[in-house]
């Protein structure tokens, strides 16, 4: 123990990470360090044992036999590192130091990112990271206090706060209503420019859900033009591109103002909640419990977003 220095323990730390994440560059990414230097520190801790840890390619990683049994060694040791971290923290009574959130990309700017100027007048000791992304990020491995997410995550590990139902409904410009006209039924869906979604983590095209007397049709659109994001789909339909199925949070403002109009709102259906996640250990995390509060605040259950739909049914 008296000859662990804190080289050695970074070598670990770097090791586990590169392991866990399968590359350099995204455990560079979470330990906030050049991926040159990762490899270094990994480097230097196979010299030192004496084995090689990886088998590389310019095009994989992979742990040899002696680095998968030197790599759940690793993880024991970095979870237990973590408790005692977060033993400290819930000993504090007052958020301070720094807390790291994920969010989906349109949750996070839309619903989040303008309201973290409030949030650090509240709390100026708590600096914010906020990482956005489309893609499931494991935060017990990544470090990470709290995710927002639409929709559930299988992990048993993790403990869930639903905030608001996430309510879809497709939309329109007001240009392009006058020209094509508005669909009454999902069978006339076909005749329209329509805007979709392809999920960027699976490859998956996104359902259109429809709710007719509590009960739900899903739809699959064929369509003219198919993107990777809601905000690409809102910017494409608000300059008169079609017909796209848009989160009420993201289109409201739009609405508002009257530059999108919904189509057929009597449809409109839950795509699940967005929730707000954290792992166990940081339960009692005084930096956690405060955001996760104030999201509460700026994500209420009744968000005034969803207020143009009948919250009291269900779909």
């Amino acid at each position: 123990m008296e000859n662990l220095t804190l080289d050695r323990l970074a070598g670990i730390i770097a090791f586990a990470r590169v392991a866990s994440l399968g590359s350099y560059t995204a455990a560079s990414r979470v330990l906030s360090i050049s991926p040159s230097a990762v490899s270094k520190s990994v480097k230097r801790l196979e010299e030192r044992l004496g084995i090689k840890l990886f088998n590389r390619t310019t095009r994989s990683l992979t742990l040899t036999p002696e680095g998968a049994e030197l790599y759940e060694k690793a993880v024991r040791l970095l979870r237990e590192a973590e408790d005692i971290e977060q033993t400290a923290f819930a000993a504090r009574h007052e958020p301070a130091g720094l807390i790291k959130v994920t969010a989906s990309i349109p949750v996070g700017n839309c619903l989040i990112a303008p309201h973290l100027p409030e949030f650090r007048r509240r709390y100026p000791d708590l600096d914010v990271e906020l990482r956005l992304s489309d893609m499931m990020t494991d935060l017990i491995e990544e470090g990470i206090d709290l995710a927002v997410r639409i929709g559930p995550i299988a992990d048993s590990r993790l403990i869930a706060s639903p905030l608001t139902p996430n309510v879809v409904s497709p939309y329109a410009s007001p240009d392009y209503i006058e020209k094509r006209g508005v669909p009454g039924t999902l069978d006339d869906l076909p005749g329209h420019e329509l805007v979709r979604v392809r999920y960027h983590s699976s490859g998956q095209i996104m359902k259109w859900h429809f709710r007719e007397n509590d009960i739900i049709t899903e739809v699959e659109p064929a369509a003219a033009i198919t993107v990777n994001s809601p905000e690409a789909v809102l910017a494409i339909i608000l300059n008169g591109g079609g017909i796209g199925m848009l989160p009420s949070f993201l289109a409201t403002r739009h609405v508002t103002r009257g530059e999108l109009v919904p189509v057929m709102p009597e449809r409109w259906a839950v795509r699940h909640n967005i929730t707000a996640f954290w792992a166990e250990s940081r339960r009692g995390n005084p930096n956690v419990r405060a955001f996760s509060t104030f999201l509460k605040e700026v994500i209420p259950p009744c968000a005034p977003w969803n207020r143009p739909f009948d919250m009291n049914k269900t779909g």
